[in-house]
């Protein structure tokens, strides 16, 4: 079989960029079983509950993601929502648990995908946003939108 190249988008958590204030982007390997694996080549994640934590020993770990049973599996499936090792360098595992310990920040994941045949997680260091944030958010996106709109018809009637 030849070997995949590129990436593959699997699932992107939306509601993240919604709620949080992206501050700095890391991607992080995964620790998976097969089973999770032919999962994800369907397609089948969710990452709406996840989160990720860092125990005494240093270790990242992602919680909360719902990677369903694979439907062709035996009685020797994986769990859908247990516990996954994240794979990062240790300083990098140090500075993001320094910076996650300051007020308001936390860590969270953004996507899963595959890099050359290996799942991948990208995971952001994230501050929360306060309600009105989000809602300035929204208008900003809807003046864009209608700016847009506008010029695409000024545009259809000079011609």
């Amino acid at each position: 079989m030849p070997k995949e190249e590129g990436t593959k988008l699997i699932v992107q958590n939306k509601k993240a960029r919604h709620d949080y204030a992206i501050e700095d982007h890391y991607e992080a390997g995964l620790v998976l079983t097969g089973t999770e694996v032919k999962s994800l080549r369907e397609g089948r994640a969710s990452l709406a509950e996840a989160f990720v934590s860092i125990d005494r020993r240093g270790e990242m770990w992602l919680e909360g993601a719902n990677i369903p049973e694979y439907l062709n599996g035996t009685w020797n499936n994986h769990a859908p929502k247990r516990k996954r090792k994240l794979l990062l360098h240790e300083r990098e595992i140090v500075k993001l648990s320094r910076q996650s310990e300051a007020k308001g920040y936390t860590i969270i994941p953004i996507s899963l995908y595959f890099k050359n045949g290996r799942v991948k997680a990208e995971i952001a260091l994230a501050r929360g946003k306060k309600e009105f944030d989000k809602r300035q958010a929204l208008r900003e996106e809807q003046d864009k939108r209608e700016a847009l709109r506008v010029m695409r018809y000024k545009n259809m009637r000079a011609r």
